[in-house]
């Protein structure tokens, strides 16, 4: 589906233009066309490849879908897979929806494929329509908002990230089902791998965009998209410290089971200890010997018994003073 598709010069918005003029536009030196389509159909795809002159293997790697977050340099031309990660409406995924944005830039046009995402990125078009100056330099500045608008908004999934964990965190001492922390932890973990399958090819792809050899197209653009590579890093960052903190509490949990699995044990030595001690007792004066020394003993049953209750008794004060009952 066709979102926008919009010819712009020197910074201003000139029209809203037709698919078929695009081509017209994208000639002219002093213009550039931004075009945005949602989920397009092959035949739309195709449309555009011819309309634009876009690289047969940008435009099979957009059509195919599901890449890797990378830019790649296509002679004067930059592609650009970047991945959208969004709250899901239901459970799927863990809560997340990643999503695709695909951006074709050249020197005079701009074309950007969203495919799997909720939120569009009106804002963008309107962020740059607002500053002319910007805008003026062309698809490399559009290229930079595009990505920084991406890169903002996983900013909110770290922030619900750790909210999550320290909520996760305060319930390991509460005494809640260890089966529900261990999902709890791990459902946390995959959506951390989620967001940082989608973070660390994007900082390594826009770091080759300000620095060394930049491409043509982001000249004059090379410190917007060194802010991009900061904030990334401190994105990067804090999914490692999330990792970190992440490890130790599944250490914790484990450490816990296994601090509850000695307490069973031992509770149920200490009962094994009380019950051996009368059955030892009982067994002995239970054999069927004829010679014993208080066979005939008036008071041996009783005794007996007294003297299970005795030692049962201080057995069971010192296994409680002990904490093992």
């Amino acid at each position: 589906m066709l979102a926008n598709c919009a010819a712009y010069q020197d910074g201003r918005k000139l029209a809203d233009i037709a698919v078929e003029d695009i081509s017209e536009y994208v000639g002219r030196p002093d213009c550039f066309v931004w075009v945005a389509l949602v989920q397009p159909t092959p035949e739309e795809l195709d449309q555009m490849a011819e309309e634009f002159g876009l690289h047969p293997l940008a435009v099979e790697d957009a059509r195919k879908g599901h890449q890797r977050p990378k830019i790649e340099e296509y002679e004067d031309s930059l592609f650009a897979v970047l991945q959208t990660i969004e709250p899901a409406v239901d459970d799927a995924d863990d809560g997340l929806l990643v999503g695709e944005i695909d951006v074709f830039a050249g020197r005079n046009y701009i074309l950007s494929i969203r495919q799997r995402t909720q939120k569009g990125f009106v804002d963008v078009r309107a962020r740059c329509e607002r500053e002319p100056e910007l805008l003026r330099v062309g698809s490399g500045f559009v290229l930079y908002a595009i990505i920084d608008a991406v890169v903002d908004r996983y900013f909110p999934v770290v922030d619900e990230l750790e909210s999550s964990l320290e909520d996760a965190e305060s319930r390991l001492f509460d005494g809640s089902s260890t089966q529900d922390r261990f999902e709890e932890l791990y459902a946390l973990k995959r959506r951390l791998m989620t967001l940082k399958h989608a973070t660390a090819p994007l900082m390594e792809a826009v770091g080759k965009l300000y620095g060394g050899r930049v491409p043509q197209l982001c000249v004059g653009t090379q410190e917007y998209f060194r802010d991009v590579y900061d904030h990334l890093s401190r994105i990067n960052a804090a999914i490692e410290n999330i990792r970190e903190m992440l490890a130790t509490a599944i250490t914790v949990n484990i450490a816990m089971i296994s601090l509850g699995e000695s307490e069973v044990t031992k509770r149920l030595a200490a009962w094994g200890a009380l019950i051996t001690v009368p059955t030892l007792i009982a067994g002995v004066y239970g054999m069927n010997f004829e010679q014993m020394p208080e066979l005939k003993w008036v008071a041996g049953y009783p005794f007996a018994l007294a003297v299970m209750l005795v030692i049962d008794s201080f057995l069971f004060w010192r296994f409680r003073r002990a904490k093992w009952l």
